[in-house]
């Protein structure tokens, strides 16, 4: 779930359901009467606004209240918008030290509301963007604290003993991945961005890392939840594209996002806003994870930043067959592309 819309205090924002995500409201209300506890009908339902993932809504039936989750309408991807993804390693987090909301009930009929989807627990709290904007310095430095050891704690499930196995496949992740977004960037290509040739460098200079964890996949700040009055994580979402892999590759995923990107205009002011360095930051995370320093980071950093391109390339390309929502957002997406490249290239030459 991409970033939703919020409030100035960082609350989520709720409208009416959308058009094109309308469904048989009838039809979901037949079901969770049989299938939901504590649900008495009379339901009320609200979308929440922003995201871009899978429409997300609040389900109200008398005092209680669940959030339900479902595929987008439209042809999609079969490996898309996988919410019995979501919903399956959400499930098995339950008992584990990672904070995900409980899960209810999984419907994969299309006969209900015509896509799968699920219901899982309501859980109160506040989305915001890296920079936690309204928050205190002593509150930032608390909750990259913890935004560091909720990872930390993922990292260290064992998959097997929590039904993952099958979570993802064996092998390389890294190699995986770079293979992955190589083919996905050349097939989106518009410009010659020199930098790209990362593509090629990258596979012949992949660390020989096994190690394998159920990571997350799109791990930052705003996807998860902050508690309402504490600086600190009170439920992960969007777990999509989560799978088996390195853990160092969730890592960087964040500091490529936040430390290279968003930051960028106040990097320099990290200190006095109460944010820590990408170096205490990854520290701080090895000491929740009981590791050793991280070797090979710039490596590890370069390739999200290569990933972070070539997934913007794919969004610009479709941009240009029209349907981008302004010529601005086309020339941003352009730009994105090319710095973040630049900017993975540099690390490399700084290793």
């Amino acid at each position: 779930m991409e970033l939703l819309d919020q409030t100035e205090d960082n609350l989520p924002i709720l409208s009416d359901v959308r058009e094109a995500h309308k469904f048989d409201e009838s039809a979901l209300d037949k079901y969770l009467a049989k299938h939901l506890e504590g649900y008495s009908g009379n339901m009320a339902l609200q979308q929440f606004s922003g995201g871009s993932s899978n429409p997300t809504f609040l389900v109200e039936s008398g005092s209680h209240r669940w959030v339900m989750r479902k595929r987008p309408p439209g042809n999609l991807l079969p490996s898309a918008h996988q919410v019995d993804r979501e919903y399956r390693v959400m499930h098995a987090l339950q008992e584990t030290g990672v904070p995900v909301p409980k899960m209810h009930l999984f419907c994969d009929n299309p006969d209900v509301i015509g896509r799968e989807f699920y219901v899982m627990e309501m859980i109160d709290g506040r989305v915001t963007r890296s920079e936690l904007p309204g928050f205190t310095p002593a509150e930032r430095s608390t909750f990259y604290d913890d935004f560091a050891r909720v990872l930390a704690a993922l990292h260290t499930v064992d998959h097997e003993a929590v039904g993952l196995a099958k979570h993802g496949r064996p092998g390389n992740y890294f190699a995986r991945q770079i293979d992955r977004w190589s083919k996905q960037y050349v097939a989106a290509k518009t410009d010659d961005i020199p930098e790209m040739e990362l593509m090629r460098w990258m596979p012949a200079n992949v660390p020989d890392w096994e190690e394998i964890s159920v990571i997350h996949g799109d791990y930052r700040v705003g996807n998860v939840l902050v508690h309402p009055t504490e600086p600190k994580v009170v439920a992960v979402l969007d777990w999509e594209i989560s799978t088996l892999g390195h853990a160092l590759g969730d890592l960087s995923y964040h500091c490529a996002y936040a430390y290279h990107a968003e930051f960028d205009e106040f990097i320099n002011e990290l200190d006095e806003r109460g944010i820590p360095s990408e170096r205490d930051y990854v520290a701080a995370y090895c000491r929740h994870a009981g590791r050793d320093p991280v070797p090979n980071w710039n490596f590890c950093v370069a390739y999200n930043l290569f990933r972070l391109a070539s997934i913007v390339q794919g969004v610009y390309a479709r941009g240009l067959q029209g349907i981008a929502s302004s010529e601005f957002q086309l020339e941003q997406q352009q730009a994105q592309v090319r710095a973040r490249a630049e900017k993975a290239w540099a690390l490399v030459e700084a290793m």
